[in-house]
Order: C-alpha cells, then structure tokens, then sequence
C-alpha cells in the first residue's frame, strides 16, 4: 500500500524522524510550549512520545512480519498506548512532583541553627547562612529581641515573618562540662 507516494516502511521511518526532530526541539523550546497542569493527555512529551513509539513500532512490525498495514498499525498503536502510560505514570508524573520536593519552605527553617556572616545591629537587619537539605541558604536576618549579633556567632531561628529571620543568639550545650557541674567535680 502507498500513501503519498511512500510504502508504510518509509512513511514510518519519515514520521520517526519527524518526531525525533520535534522532540528535540520540545527539548530545547519545551517552556514556550507547556500548558502547565493541563490534561496529561494534551502535554506535548506525552503526544510526542506517543507519535514516536507508534511510528518506531509500526516500521519494525513492517519490516519483521507479514501483517497487513492495517493490523501493524492497530498493534503499533495499542503498543504505544500502553508505553505512553507507563512513561507518564512512571517517569514523567514522579519527576513533575519530585521538582517543587528540592525547594523549602519558610517553616521548616524553624528552630535551625543558623552562622551569622553580616553582623545584626539593634533594629536593623544582617544575614545569616545555614545548611539545609536543599543546600547553602543565605537570608536576611533580625534579633528576635532587638539585640545586636555579631558575625560568626551561631543563632537559633525563632520566627520567619515576610522573607526575614527573627533569631537569637545559640549557645550549644557542653555537656561534659554540664557532666562535671553535675558531679561537682
């Protein structure tokens, strides 16, 4: 059978490449053309994917079997159905919900300890650095009491109030020496 001109070999093999082409450029240009939390069945990787799987299958089942155009398309399709939504459900779905786990929140800085690298003065504002599981954070930073910080001290972060950290100078436990006091030794 032809279609313009093509036997189905050729015409899959254009549409593979075809497809691989716009999925490169999906690649490079995908932020243009993502519809945000639309139907899963309208995001352009799933349509691609779906083009290139069904595209990919049907040349092969062309080129191995004997099959008539009509039933290596049908299984062509039905094939690519079902990897389409093992790559949303298994690939695509877990990385959309894994790219906003990276980010913090304001609240969860509560009750970290934080190293002050600008110095906070009385009723002004300096910054402090600390560690988190999303990496190095830096933020602006005022006495929770109004009192003055100096640079390198270790403070605990009491309240987060509009981007700002409200903190207070930590002092860690000793505690051999808490141990000593204990035992008046």
């Amino acid at each position: 059978m032809l279609i313009f001109g093509l036997s189905m070999e050729q015409l899959y093999m254009y549409i593979l490449l075809g497809a691989g082409a716009l999925t490169v450029l999906y690649v490079f240009f995908g932020d243009v053309a993502d519809l945000g939390d639309a139907l899963p069945v309208f995001n352009p990787t799933v349509i691609l994917a779906f083009i290139t799987f069904t595209a990919a299958i049907g040349f092969l089942l062309e080129t191995a079997t004997t099959f008539n155009e009509w039933a290596v398309l049908g299984m062509a399709a039905m094939a690519a159905v079902v990897l389409d939504l093992l790559l949303y459900l298994f690939i695509l779905l877990p990385l959309s919900s894994a790219e906003s786990s990276i980010a913090y929140s304001d609240e969860s800085l509560l009750g970290q300890v934080a190293n002050v690298i600008i110095p906070i003065p009385v009723d002004g504002y300096g910054e402090v650095v600390l560690e988190t599981y999303a990496g190095m954070i830096s933020k602006r930073a005022a006495g929770y009491d109004n009192e003055a910080i100096g640079q390198d001290q270790k403070v605990l972060i009491i309240e987060v109030n509009e981007g700002t950290l409200y903190v207070q100078a930590y002092e860690p436990l000793d505690f051999t020496k808490e141990m000593k006091m204990t035992r008046g030794t």
